[in-house]
């Protein structure tokens, strides 16, 4: 089995609902990473075989293929296909994985994985409301019914019962939300992003443009009272919409690529993909997958969780992160240096491949060798990728 490399990473800074990138449509956003992948790599845009796109909400602007979409809106040319993804959450993690999967069988030698999602736009769970307002049912099925009786699958309600479950306190859950905006704060000031972000123009209200280069989700005026003085979601629960991800508009990808795929572009390596791993798990508690999943990833890479330099671990609600800790063990001080989606924003589909790209930078700033990345997905699914320096 052949190697896969990421040799260019971008994202988009995030947009707050109803904020800064609601006038650009999600192709569009698609296609502005798809064209700084070619800026940042060098590469021939027709040496390009695919393009493999997360996306949750695949209904409206995201419809009919965004992958597609995307590569015709971008520079890359018509010969170059497209085909888009859902793995819920970890829908461009799995592009990735596919992507890497592609170039390390060799039926491939240079692929983009990306991901879109405008919250803004199209918002969460329209592809299922929208169908039942309609008439045209629901995606429980009678035998699903019949397996989980009475059961709404509930990502916040998982939130809620890991909380239970690894006994963690709001003030624990506070504390942690207020740490992700501190360094998320903190990665901002220090220009941490700068070569990551995709520089957009917008309009602002007053007919003013702008570039669009910090994430909005950023509390810069953030403070532990603040949050602590938030109200919780459910009487009697842990869970704040502090401790939870924003809901955020967005696009990420990666470009990989094999051995030939090096040689023949001229391109030099960020990273080496060494692992990835998907395994489902509970789907009604749902966000606990990733503890189990990131043991197995490591059992079967043979490593140690103290081998790894940088974790990625999204932060969907705070309980996910803070469980992850304390199942894995896992130094706090190496999870989610530059912040998380609490602070930063969690644009569905695109959050997979904008976590693995602050990750390749942050092993790149920092002069770290092993980085982790996993995220937690509906239907009690988890990926992990981890990724060596090179």
């Amino acid at each position: 089995m052949g190697e896969a490399y990421i040799v260019a990473a971008a994202r988009t800074a995030g947009g707050k609902k109803g904020g800064k990138l609601k006038g650009w449509h999600p192709v569009d956003l698609g296609a502005k990473v798809i064209d700084a992948l070619l800026d940042r790599s060098g590469a021939d845009p027709a040496a390009v075989e695919d393009v493999i796109c997360g996306c949750v909400m695949q209904v409206g602007e995201q419809a009919i293929n965004v992958a597609r979409n995307a590569v015709m809106a971008s520079r890359l040319p018509e010969s170059v296909p497209g085909t888009s993804v859902d793995r819920q959450c970890g829908s461009s993690q799995q592009s990735l994985h596919f992507g890497a999967q592609a170039v390390m069988s060799g039926a491939m030698d240079c692929v983009i994985a990306m991901g879109i999602e405008s919250m803004t736009r199209v918002p969460m769970g329209l592809s299922a409301t929208l169908a039942m307002k309609e008439g045209f049912g629901n995606y429980m099925s009678p035998e699903l019914q019949k397996k989980y009786p009475g059961i709404q699958f509930s990502q916040f309600m998982g939130a809620e019962m890991m909380a239970e479950k690894y006994k963690l306190t709001k003030d624990t859950l506070d504390e942690y939300g207020f740490k992700s905006h501190q360094k998320a704060i903190a990665a901002t000031q220090g220009g941490k992003f700068k070569d990551e972000i995709v520089p957009l123009e917008i309009t602002l209200d007053d007919g003013s443009k702008q570039q669009h280069t910090v994430d909005e989700g950023i509390r810069f005026d953030a403070s532990l009272d603040g949050i602590k003085g938030v109200k919780l979601l459910r009487e009697g629960g842990a869970i704040t919409a502090a401790t939870s991800s924003q809901i955020c508009d967005g696009a990420s990808g990666v470009m990989i690529v094999n051995e030939k795929g090096l040689k023949k572009l001229g391109l030099k390596p960020m990273v080496r993909i060494h692992h990835m791993t998907v395994i489902g798990g509970d789907p009604v508690i749902m966000l606990e997958t990733p503890l189990p999943a990131t043991k197995r990833a490591l059992e079967k890479s043979g490593m140690g969780i103290d081998d790894i330099d940088l974790f990625e671990v999204n932060e969907a609600f705070a309980s996910v992160p803070t469980a992850w800790l304390q199942y894995t063990g896992a130094d706090p001080d190496r999870l989610n240096v530059h912040g998380g989606a609490i602070a930063l924003g969690h644009p569905l589909g695109a959050s997979g491949t904008k976590l693995m790209t602050t990750l390749v930078y942050a092993l790149k700033q920092n002069g770290k060798r092993w980085g982790l990345q996993t995220m937690c997905e509906g239907g009690g699914l988890a990926n992990v990728t981890i990724v060596e320096r090179v």
